[in-house]
């Protein structure tokens, strides 16, 4: 099996069910995949286990991986036994954290029914969660006027108007947003906003 695994082998590592949540910032993962049981999904949700699940406590206090069975954190509400009945018998679960001013967190749960998993299945999961975690990190290239454009766009100003705000042309305006689109890999002004405003950028 290929060290760059992609969603099909995900899928075959985790027969039964993953998540994954990219860059969590103060509340919201800035991607997040959910291919656990539907089942699964609308139990957790219904019975508000996040706030009680050993699993995201673990994943939020440390960096590393662990077995699903070696979690020794109180399970109160029986949550890893619970999702054992939906076909999650055993699971890993992995957390990478940047130590820097972004200080942003992702974490994945993968999942099987069979077997546990085995160390380099684990280090091949740790990863991939570590190159999405990259793959994610914010662009640190964009220029302070083109920040500023991109923040004028994201207030709904126009190419004209944002050209007056600035004392520049209008060409010199679509230079700095097309620059910030590369470098975000955005395909519109508009998206580039959004997405200097959800990595806090602007």
């Amino acid at each position: 099996m290929s060290t760059l695994l992609g969603p099909e082998e995900i899928g075959q590592l985790a027969p039964s069910g993953y998540y994954v949540a990219l860059r969590i910032g103060f509340a919201f993962p800035m991607e997040e995949v959910n291919e656990f049981p539907p089942e699964w999904i609308s139990h957790y949700t219904k019975q508000r286990f996040m706030l009680f699940d050993p699993v995201v406590k673990w994943a939020y206090s440390h960096v590393g991986a662990i077995r699903w069975s070696e979690i020794s954190d109180e399970d109160p509400k029986r949550i890893i036994a619970q999702a054992q009945t939906f076909g999650m018998r055993y699971g890993v679960t992995v957390s990478v954290f940047d130590s820097n001013a972004d200080a942003q967190r992702s974490f994945a749960s993968f999942t099987r029914s069979d077997r546990e998993y085995t160390d380099l299945e684990i280090k091949l999961l740790q990863a991939y969660l570590t190159r999405r975690h990259n793959e994610t990190a914010p662009p640190t290239n964009l220029t302070k006027a083109e920040l500023e454009a991109l923040r004028m766009v994201k207030d709904g100003k126009r190419l004209k108007q944002i050209a007056y705000e600035l004392s520049v042309s209008e060409g010199a305006v679509k230079q700095r947003l097309k620059n910030a689109k590369l470098k975000l890999g955005a395909k519109t002004g508009t998206q580039a906003a959004a997405l200097a405003n959800q990595y806090g950028l602007i």
